[in-house]
């Protein structure tokens, strides 16, 4: 027993070495010469990330009660029961047990030996003990290790993808509520011009024409209050549901630029994603996990030993069931060897080294598909950027020209057909400031969170069971 047991302490594994395949992006960003210094996303919490206390707030009710994360949780908690039960697979099982007999007996045996029913009664202890020399059971478990791990990382990417839709849902939200304030003011103005006009018409100084075009520049402000309302109103829906609960209209009053305060961050290198990025890190466990599976695979090709042993007592009568003579005891040694299986277990190893490579296939492109997303953020603050102020100077010259208009209508030296024209383009390069400068805050969030940055587990998370 001693000799085995040291066995199996020293067995061998026949897992594969891990694998580490080449980063198959390049080594620096499109929009970076170099890297630079500087704390990365990981480094930087969302507490500390996002300034605005109203955003700080909606995202900590949000990992508080997101139904999706409490799913996550509940499946880490699952593999951290198989992997539990994986371990103990290692250990010896020991189980007790106690039993009754009756049994009718036949007329010619009930007449010799002068009874009808013969009864006994046993307890026993039992032992088992498989002993892993091949490393099946070792295998086994390391591949519930890493499911376990690889469930963790998935609930802590989730939560850094529910950070970001929360603090989007919020910029959005201010988003639409400035273009509400000046649709409502354009509204306003709209509405007083058509006031003077009809008074104009009714006077005999204006046109029917006149009065119609500024009725249909208050119609189109008027619709473009209604669409923004309902876009609002789906969004705060669309938040609650991240939140976990409403979202009552107090939570949001700061302005769009109180809401996007947020610390700058450097991109850093792509290897650094390795690291930081929950994805990348949960399909590196699951490479590990199939690479312990055809351990385990390999392993079924050789012999497996278990040791059973049971001792226990055994009486006609319960009285006697612990009397002197009732005692009983067994020990089996077993040795089982697969001879022919049809190619099951050729089978079984080929179905591992297929997912293996299967992992490492996902795993390059979760690599990828990082490198895309922080490639995506920067060129799109960069372009924002550029954007903003292309607009900003679009509605200095649309706003020269309304005023220019104006005059010249007042001066009857300009249709108001020129007018409803240049309001019209003002109003919506107006709206698509606001948006741009929504959207640009929303990239600087979205970079962060490719990065890898957003959430961590709590202390103790993520750690072996």
């Amino acid at each position: 027993m001693a000799v085995l047991g040291a066995a199996s302490l020293a067995g061998c594994s026949f897992a594969p070495a891990p694998q580490h395949p080449a980063i198959p992006v390049p080594a620096l960003y499109p929009e970076e010469s170099a890297p630079l210094a500087g704390n990365g996303a990981a480094q930087i919490g969302w507490e500390a990330f996002f300034g605005d206390a109203q955003v700080k707030a909606l995202i900590g009710r949000a990992l508080a009660n997101n139904r999706d994360l409490r799913v996550a949780a509940a499946r880490i908690e699952q593999a951290r029961a198989a992997l539990r039960a994986r371990g103990a697979d290692l250990a010896p099982q020991l189980a007790g047990s106690a039993g009754m007999v009756k049994a009718g007996l036949p007329e010619s045996f009930s007449q010799m030996l002068r009874e009808d029913t013969l009864t006994s009664y046993d307890g026993m202890l039992q032992t088992s003990w498989e002993i892993d020399l091949f490393g099946r059971l070792r295998s086994l478990r390391t591949a519930a290790l890493q499911q376990y791990l690889a469930s963790t990382e998935a609930r802590r990417g989730l939560a850094t993808i529910l950070v970001a839709q929360v603090a989007a849902g919020c910029l959005a939200d201010r988003e639409y509520a400035e273009r509400l304030e000046l649709a409502r003011e354009t509204l306003a103005n709209r509405e007083r011009a058509l006031q003077i006009l009809t008074r104009r018409y009714e006077l005999g100084s204006g046109s029917r024409i006149e009065v119609t075009q500024a009725e249909t520049l208050r119609t189109q402000a008027a619709g473009a209050i209604q669409s923004i309302e309902l876009s609002r109103a789906q969004n705060r829906t669309a938040l609650a549901l991240l939140v976990g609960a409403p979202v009552e209209e107090a939570a949001l009053t700061h302005s769009l630029a109180e809401m996007g305060r947020v610390q700058s961050i450097p991109a850093g290198l792509p290897s650094e994603l390795l690291a930081n990025r929950p994805d990348i890190v949960a399909a590196e466990h699951q490479l590990r996990g199939a690479e312990a599976n055809i351990g385990a695979a390999r392993a079924a090709f050789f012999p497996s030993i278990s040791l059973t042993g049971a001792v226990g007592t055994t009486s006609n009568d319960l009285d006697g069931l612990f009397g002197a003579g009732t005692g009983l005891w067994l020990f089996r040694p077993t040795a089982s060897l697969p001879i022919f299986t049809a190619g099951k277990l050729r089978a079984s190893l080929r179905a591992s080294e297929a997912q293996r490579d299967e992992m490492i296939a996902t795993y390059e492109k979760t690599i990828q598909s990082a490198f895309r997303d922080v490639v995506d953020a920067l060129a799109q603050r960069r372009w924002l950027n550029e954007q903003i102020a292309t607009t900003e100077q679009a509605i200095a010259a649309l706003s020269e020209r309304s005023r220019l208009a104006t005059i010249r209508f007042e001066a009857g030296r300009a249709a108001y057909l020129e007018v409803l024209d240049a309001e019209r383009d003002r109003f919506s390069a107006q709206q698509q400031l606001v948006q741009l400068r929504r959207a640009w805050l929303a990239s600087g969030v979205a970079l962060y969170a490719a990065l890898g940055g957003g959430f961590s587990e709590p202390e103790g998370q993520g750690q072996m069971p």
